[in-house]
């Protein structure tokens, strides 16, 4: 594609080419970041790469305007989660357009607002910015807001405080202030296997996993009867577990199990004193009976992932800005995470959640993106551009 093709592509062009890099969070993303940076470098666009450990990923930051005063940063993430064991009517990472919708891997989840981003550039370059645009492509989102962190130091570094940041995670255009944090971690249960005939002799791995699962549930009775935000389609806390494996015979008690738990919980909670209750019955309760027999047993935890919750005041400033350029009059909040509760905790930067598609499409087979939600933000991104040209 030359680069006059590429000067005129529209946003659902540019999402064609985006949904055709398999960006799964298991894979690089390199290859669609060097075309985003070949088409801001066609526009005389600097851009600057962050790379994760192994050099095999990378972030991207891009600065349109004036880029030594406040301006607005516009965020989405490039990875997108696997299309493994999915009935696809098509091949995910090949763009398809049917009765008004857009279905490809990642259309929705979230590369439509990375291609509504790119396609409106040339009216950013054109609008006589007062304040500039920063735009943050990361990586690994999918599996925990892992990437953003680089980027967001990188950004406060070298650039004056943003005034506000919209992540473009599909919400219709809905103005979201609020998401709920999360930790995930795996739990792993060491016992002493024996024949199953003399089972008592043994510490068996599942009862004591199984144990530690019901207090993670005990404690999930109890946040559906605490702390409620009826913003939320869950207005509460939860617990989970959501994966489990142990033993290798019927007659030979396991030695080893292994779970995967996790809370989602509402802004106003606090996400690592629930982990250290879970902690503190495995060190206090469960580990003195295990080791009281063998004290080779024991359980270890391990983190998956984490991110914190998002809490925009309804009073604040890009509150009102926000629905005043989207002609909304209401917000709303999110069981999901976004790493906008990364802008807000590490930065504290003002930050809203908005972006085109249904996040009933994302992750699933044949998800799509509506092609007059790609309307409405690129509309909402032109109304922006005249606000930064005041």
């Amino acid at each position: 594609m030359t680069a006059t093709e590429r000067a005129s592509l529209s946003a659902k062009e540019i999402l064609k080419s985006l949904v055709s890099f398999d960006t799964t969070s298991r894979n690089s993303n390199l290859e669609l970041i060097g075309w985003v940076e070949n088409f801001l470098e066609e526009r005389g666009i600097a851009s600057t790469r962050i790379y994760d450990e192994t050099g095999k990923k990378a972030n991207l930051i891009a600065t349109i305007g004036p880029a030594e005063v406040p301006g607005y940063v516009l965020s989405g993430h490039t990875d997108v989660v696997p299309v493994d064991g999915q009935d696809w009517s098509h091949d995910p990472f090949d763009l398809i357009e049917r009765d008004g919708k857009l279905y490809g891997r990642g259309s929705c989840d979230m590369k439509g607002f990375l291609a509504c981003c790119l396609a409106r550039v040339d009216a950013m370059r054109a609008g006589d910015l007062k304040k500039p645009f920063h735009l943050a492509f990361s990586y690994d989102e999918e599996v925990g807001c892992k990437g953003v962190p680089s980027l967001i130091e990188k950004m406060m570094e070298t650039l004056p405080k943003p005034e506000a940041c919209f992540v473009g995670e599909p919400t219709e255009m809905q103005v979201v202030l609020g998401h709920k944090s999360k930790r995930s971690l795996k739990a792993i249960v060491k016992g002493r296997p024996c024949h199953s005939s003399l089972a008592p002799e043994g510490v068996n791995a599942i009862d004591y996993a199984a144990r530690l699962i019901l207090k993670i549930r005990e404690i999930s009775e109890r946040l559906e009867n605490g702390a409620t935000d009826d913003l939320y389609d869950v207005p509460f806390s939860t617990g989970h577990t959501g994966t489990i494996s142990g033993g290798t015979a019927l007659n030979i008690v396991p030695e080893t199990c292994e779970f995967q738990f996790e809370f989602r919980v509402l802004p106003s909670e606090d996400a690592d004193a629930l982990v250290d209750e879970v902690k503190r019955y495995a060190a206090d309760v469960l580990e003195p009976e295990m080791k009281a027999k063998a004290p080779e047993t024991g359980i270890k935890f391990e983190w998956i992932s984490s991110f914190p919750g998002l809490d925009t005041s309804p009073e604040a400033p890009v509150t009102a800005l926000t629905k005043r350029l989207a002609g909304k009059n209401d917000h709303s909040k999110v069981a999901y995470g976004t790493e906008g509760g990364r802008f807000q905790e590490m930065a504290a930067i003002p930050t809203v959640v908005i972006g085109p598609g249904s996040i009933a499409q994302a992750h699933r087979a044949d998800e799509f993106v509506a092609a007059t939600e790609l309307d409405k933000c690129e509309a909402f991104i032109d109304r922006l551009i005249g606000e930064a040209g005041r």
